[in-house]
């Protein structure tokens, strides 16, 4: 089995671009990634049919490596260099803290148009809101559906802010990807394959959260699924796992994933300590662990007047804290040799 080919630091051109065609008349693609010493030529797809002497005996090869894990085109082995990720001039995973911030749901034009105009002075990059909502009562507020899209894309153009939004379907992707920077997978729906598949055949940003059952391995496996058809721009996030400990936190916000998938994968990583807590008060000492343990940036749900939320009051920030918040986390990202782009994009 092949998976990678190593070219000497002295192949020429000719004999990169030999293995190169010779993996294509094989049926698979490839991902290359140049660095100053050596070429990597990535072969994407089911290699265990493929013999490593193949590729041995053609001159400028150097080494044969086998991948063998299940998570192959997710793994730093196969890609060596961080993903970045563009969403208009911002770009996610390049030695930046990217800050995503908003309300759980839509619930009004004035109620998003007043906290994207808050969160974008403040120094945030891009907006969240969910115009659908995947409940665990069906008789909670399930967002605005389609009207929630049009406010989306009215405040998306008047205030000048990227905008993530969550995708629950199928059915619901065409529409979203219409209006939508980034499109978010929720952990509900992580496990959820034909939707990871098809948001993989989509030329757009894809958020996959992590489910609060899922184990890390678990997590890059379904990062795979969206890789595998084609969709390399895959933002990781980490949003707090269930343990037997609850009666203090919403979830168990896992700041050791941040360090172990910064080692694993390419992909950047971004922490949502809202979910990951579930209370207002310690989202901000968590944000400030998230960074410091190596988060490319994080998640924050914010509203303007969280007592009349329609949904996750209760770990929403309000306008003054969310203030404190990026006052807060500056220092830390100084510190670690990072910075907050600005503004405009």
């Amino acid at each position: 089995m092949a998976d990678l080919i190593i070219m000497s630091s002295d192949a020429t051109e000719k004999q990169v671009n030999k293995v190169i065609n010779k993996i294509k008349n094989m049926g698979f693609n490839v991902n290359i990634s140049k660095g100053t010493e050596k070429t990597i030529i990535g072969i994407i797809g089911d290699t265990r049919g493929i013999s490593d002497e193949v590729f041995k005996i053609m001159p400028g090869v150097i080494e044969v490596i086998s991948i063998l894990r299940d998570y192959k085109l997710a793994s730093r082995e196969f890609h060596p260099h961080n993903t970045i990720i563009k969403v208009n001039s911002i770009k996610i995973g390049e030695g930046t803290i990217t800050i995503i911030a908003g309300p759980c749901s839509i619930e009004s034009k004035s109620q998003l148009l007043s906290t994207a105009k808050h969160i974008k002075s403040k120094g945030a990059h891009i907006l969240r809101g969910a115009a659908y909502k995947p409940r665990t009562s069906p008789y909670a507020f399930l967002g605005l559906g389609k009207e929630g899209l049009e406010i989306l894309k009215d405040i998306k153009e008047e205030v000048k802010i990227p905008i993530i939004t969550e995708v629950l379907s199928i059915d619901e992707i065409e529409e979203i990807a219409e209006v939508a920077d980034i499109l978010q997978i929720g952990a509900r729906n992580m496990y959820n394959y034909p939707l990871l598949k098809k948001v993989g055949e989509i030329d757009k940003p894809i958020l996959l959260k992590r489910s609060f059952s899922a184990t890390i391995k678990e997590f890059l496996s379904c990062a795979e699924y969206i890789l595998k058809e084609g969709n390399q721009n895959v933002i990781l996030c980490e949003r707090g796992i269930r343990s037997f400990d609850n009666d203090f936190t919403r979830n168990t916000l896992d700041l050791s994933a941040i360090p172990v998938l910064k080692k694993e994968t390419h992909l950047p990583v971004i922490v949502d300590p809202s979910h990951g807590t579930g209370r207002r008060d310690i989202i901000i000492p968590m944000s400030k662990a998230a960074i410091a343990a190596g988060a490319d940036g994080l998640m924050i749900e914010v509203h303007p007047k969280p007592e009349e939320a329609l949904s996750d009051g209760f770990q929403s920030l309000t306008f003054d804290l969310f203030g404190k918040l990026i006052d807060e986390i500056t220092p830390i990202i100084k510190v670690i040799g990072k910075k907050i782009p600005s503004f405009p994009l």
